[in-house]
């Protein structure tokens, strides 16, 4: 099988195709090399050729997608950002880059996707009242957090909710910028298949950690950021109080997702969305502990506060992607914060825009 992996050099598209040339596959790997993640915009030496361009370019896709059986669509600007004025740079990378690679799928024949999507579309995860049943609570109001009041109320009646598994049918509610292109990506890719008789599996990663994470800028995971605290001998410093609870989920047993639901049955006419994560929910304060115990640094610092958009739970169900795609994670959190604390990191990129 002939696959075209789209930021093929980068953090999880270069782990997928790692997989796919072990399993017998033929990546092909095309990158625009993101200075947010890409160190002097080289390609790192990951053992595959790297095609160099960007998936806005009808021309480049017109020299790679022939003979192509199915695409991997791992590029996209990641992370939280710097401010709003990152915006048009997400937009046109996420989803008019998307756009363009779809057009050029249907030119050239190639009717089978697998997206990387994000746990980001859910916004808040799934809470329960005890009087009210299944509830959505709103953002969180600044002057709440200030406060130290994290756990978001019930929007019915105030009282304390319990936070519980978020299954793929919940309400989708984006609350930052790139969770609106995620989300955006997805019903992209969705039209598409209705209109082409394509196929689509929308993989909704929680939050991936592992080899080769871009470190020391501000589009890189919580856990890249907590190791480069811990490598300059400072402690990670935890926002809100410790207790947001997150699904880590390790970047090997990500790639074997994509490739499941690369050779699994297509879901024609569809863009069918997949929780990937480990079942193993932790708080951000335990990532923080068990890296630094790890790496014998200093204990985490809890500082309060919150990001604008950040949200306070989100939790996966793992049931759809172990029953559609066979998927159980292999890799617990011990072992694999265990190894991250170790593990080859990318180069530090630049926090600037792309030109």
């Amino acid at each position: 099988m002939r696959v075209l992996v789209t930021g093929g050099a980068g953090f999880i598209g270069s782990h997928i195709a790692d997989l796919l040339a072990k399993q017998g596959h033929s990546p092909v790997l095309l990158d625009v090399l993101l200075p947010q993640a890409h160190a002097g915009r080289r390609a790192p030496d990951i053992g595959h050729e790297v095609v160099e361009g960007d998936v806005r370019d009808a021309g480049v896709l017109g020299t790679v997608l022939p003979g192509v059986d199915v695409v991997c669509h791992q590029a996209a600007m990641v992370g939280h950002g710097v401010d709003p004025s990152d915006g048009p740079e997400f937009a046109s990378l996420n989803d008019y880059g998307t756009a363009v690679l779809l057009a050029a799928m249907y030119e050239h024949g190639v009717s089978s996707l697998v997206l990387a999507s994000s746990m980001v579309v859910y916004g808040e995860g799934r809470y329960r009242c005890g009087e009210h049943g299944t509830v959505e609570p709103g953002p969180r109001p600044a002057e709440a957090i200030e406060a130290g009041r994290f756990d978001p109320p019930c929007p019915r009646c105030g009282a304390a909710l319990e936070p519980g598994l978020v299954p793929e049918d919940a309400r989708l509610d984006p609350r930052s910028t790139y969770a609106a292109t995620k989300l955006a990506q997805e019903h992209l890719a969705g039209a598409w298949a209705r209109q082409t008789g394509g196929a689509v599996w929308a993989l909704r990663y929680h939050n991936v950690y592992g080899p080769r994470m871009p470190r020391d800028t501000p589009y890189a995971g919580v856990a890249s950021i907590f190791r480069s605290a811990l490598e300059s001998g400072e402690s990670p410093r935890v926002m809100e109080d410790g207790e947001q609870r997150r699904d880590f989920v390790h970047v090997s047993d990500v790639a074997r997702a994509n490739m499941l639901a690369l050779t699994a049955d297509p879901p024609t006419g569809r863009c069918v969305p997949v929780n990937v994560c480990s079942g193993e929910p932790h708080t951000v304060g335990d990532l923080a502990g068990t890296l630094a115990e790890a790496m014998n640094g200093p204990a985490p610092t809890v500082v309060g506060g919150a990001r604008p958009g950040d949200v306070r739970h989100v939790v996966a169900d793992p049931a759809r992607a172990a029953e559609v795609l066979g998927f159980r994670a292999r890799t617990s959190f011990a072992e694999g914060v265990a190894e991250f604390a170790h593990a080859p990191l990318r180069e530090p990129a630049s926090p600037h825009r792309p030109q």
